[in-house]
């Protein structure tokens, strides 16, 4: 993409809304995901501080003018970059974290970029219970409220109560996009499911309600948790966790199914379905984004073709995919 529009955009946002801004052009999206895979960004953006919301407003904006794509980058926990990279402008969130507030009614408000584990310890930090279940998982939490991240029988839809956004068809009358609360509605959430999903929007902060609850108690689950994910090997090679998602319907874990089918080990390339967990594709360390994909297109067909079912990845293909 040309590259002179990119600057002409970031320089207009700069001038209009002062704001840090870290900026990298060719940047590769192997050194923001977990997958450890993915060509390079045309440009690559995270901005800083507290004009975070207002610079983000008009990158947005301005983009869409310009016709130039923008794709926000949570943790990088979820997706598969693909070795074309991503054409546009990434926007990444990392640097808009931490706790916003904290009420007197055992709520709590986290911005976006903030890491999921960091968010459960805050709230063990106060005494309230509910985030448990995201220590340890990879990721921030904007990502987990697009994707309604779940896991121990719990999710984010659980716990939500508001967001707030920015989205691109939201704007005052002097044509600049304005920020939105949303209020949570359980039944615009499902597995895996949000109302966010394939929307032009930025979450920035996500408020959750929370009970209060003995710290020491809190910690001890978060420990168990944490405890589950490394007995699964979740931190031994890079990876997305769980690559397909699971069905009730199907009877048992899709990992278990892909056991009994003897795939695991199976490999293309340096991607190969974990010795140690049927739903989980690792990066032996050369995998190339191509090798990830096609060995989940392979897992699945195989599944389909012996016991006829068929399985939805839960990791995004995201960026310049060959058609």
């Amino acid at each position: 993409m040309n590259t002179q529009i990119i600057k002409k955009i970031i320089s207009f946002c700069k001038k209009e809304t002062p704001c840090p801004v870290e900026v990298r052009y060719n940047e590769p999206m192997s050194e923001h995901t977990t997958f450890r895979v993915g060509g390079n960004a045309d440009c690559w953006l995270r901005p800083k501080g507290e004009g975070f919301p207002v610079f983000s407003a008009c990158l947005l904006e301005k983009a869409r003018w310009e016709g130039v794509p923008v794709f926000v980058l949570g943790g990088g926990a979820n997706i598969v970059v693909s070795d074309r990279g991503i054409r546009g402008i990434v926007l990444d969130t990392s640097a808009w974290k931490g706790q916003a507030s904290h009420s007197a009614d055992n709520e709590l408000v986290f911005r976006s970029g903030t890491t999921l584990d960091e968010a459960a310890e805050c709230a063990a930090a106060a005494g309230l219970s509910g985030l448990e279940f995201l220590a340890g998982m990879p990721g921030s939490i904007g990502g987990a409220v697009l994707m309604n991240a779940r896991c121990f029988g719990r999710e984010i839809a659980d716990v939500l109560i508001e967001t707030e956004i920015i989205g691109f068809n939201e704007k005052l009358t002097n044509g600049r996009t304005r920020q939105k609360r949303v209020k949570m509605i359980r039944a615009d959430f499902g597995y895996k499911i949000s109302p966010f999903q394939g929307k032009s929007c930025v979450i920035l902060t996500a408020r959750f309600g929370l009970k209060a609850e003995n710290e020491k108690k809190i910690l001890s689950e978060m420990e168990i948790n944490r405890s589950d994910r490394r007995l699964k090997g979740h931190y031994s090679y890079p990876c997305a966790g769980s690559v397909f998602k699971n069905n009730e319907d199907f009877g048992k874990p899709v990992g278990r199914i892909i056991d009994e089918l003897g795939l695991r080990n199976m490999k293309i390339g340096d991607a190969q379905v974990a010795s140690f967990h049927g739903n989980i594709i690792i990066n032996r360390g050369g995998a190339s984004a191509a090798d990830i994909r096609r060995l989940t297109d392979e897992v699945a067909a195989k599944v389909k073709e012996a016991a006829g079912i068929i399985l939805e990845p839960e990791i995004l293909f995201v960026g310049d995919w060959e058609p």
